[in-house]
């Protein structure tokens, strides 16, 4: 049986798919935020006698210490593997699978929108094909190089890690933006994020999803758009 999912049915069907798991467990998320109630369903699953339960996330989705801590020195069945281009989201166990457009990430279960559909192992021909693309991401996958670290040496990342923090969130939050065409110094305007010049020319067309060069906040390189001026990092530290 296949069955459409809301935000709330989402979240649901998916504790529901990490608690019934016996043998195997595929967790397919670009970005990873573990909730400290996600961590204590992926303890309870750990448990159980033989299973398997694999990661897939994004080169670069930055997971963060903390989390690759827990998944890889306090649970013992865990593997965690790299996906260059990852954007699928996709949850499967021995008898279920959820596609759906919710990361495994704290931010997106507790305020985003989100839809999916849940199939069944009995509806055998939906679930195979889900199960045989998730073979093929297997077999692409790179292990994640993660070393392991004190508890010193923790404390030392995470003050590296605010000090960053610290010195980003005051670039983001002054008046200087760029132009997200060609870069030069401009005010602080993400509904307005081209330079006087560069607008001109963008108005004859006045495309808004025209691809760009560079994000209005941080000025580094990067695909947007008039739409969508701002690179993700920054877009977290603008509007989190």
């Amino acid at each position: 049986m296949v069955e459409f999912l809301e935000t709330t049915g989402v979240t649901a069907a998916l504790r529901n798919l990490i608690l019934d798991t016996k043998l195997y467990l595929y967790l397919i998320s670009p970005y990873v935020q573990l909730s400290d109630r996600s961590k204590e369903l992926l303890k309870e699953v750990d448990s159980v006698p033989g299973i398997k339960i694999t990661f897939f996330c994004r080169k670069d989705g930055k997971i963060s210490m903390d989390d690759l801590n827990f998944l890889q020195m306090k649970l013992q069945n865990v593997q965690v593997y790299e996906i260059k281009n990852l954007h699928a989201k996709c949850y499967l166990n021995e008898n279920t699978a959820i596609i759906t457009s919710m990361n495994l990430y704290q931010f997106s279960q507790e305020n985003n929108r989100e839809m999916g559909i849940k199939v069944e192992k009995n509806d055998g021909a939906v679930y195979d094909a889900i199960y045989k693309e998730i073979m093929s991401l297997d077999r692409s996958k790179e292990k994640i190089q993660f070393k392991a670290v004190s508890e010193k040496e923790e404390v030392q990342i995470k003050k590296s890690v605010q000090k960053e923090n610290v010195l980003q969130k005051k670039q983001v939050s002054s008046d200087l933006g760029f132009c997200i065409r060609c870069g030069a110094k401009i005010a602080l305007k993400p509904d307005k994020p081209l330079c006087s010049k560069c607008h001109s020319i963008w108005a004859k067309f006045s495309d808004p999803t025209y691809q760009e060069n560079y994000c209005h906040v941080c000025g580094k390189e990067s695909k947007l758009s008039v739409e969508k001026p701002v690179c993700y990092s920054c877009y977290k530290k603008l509007y989190k």
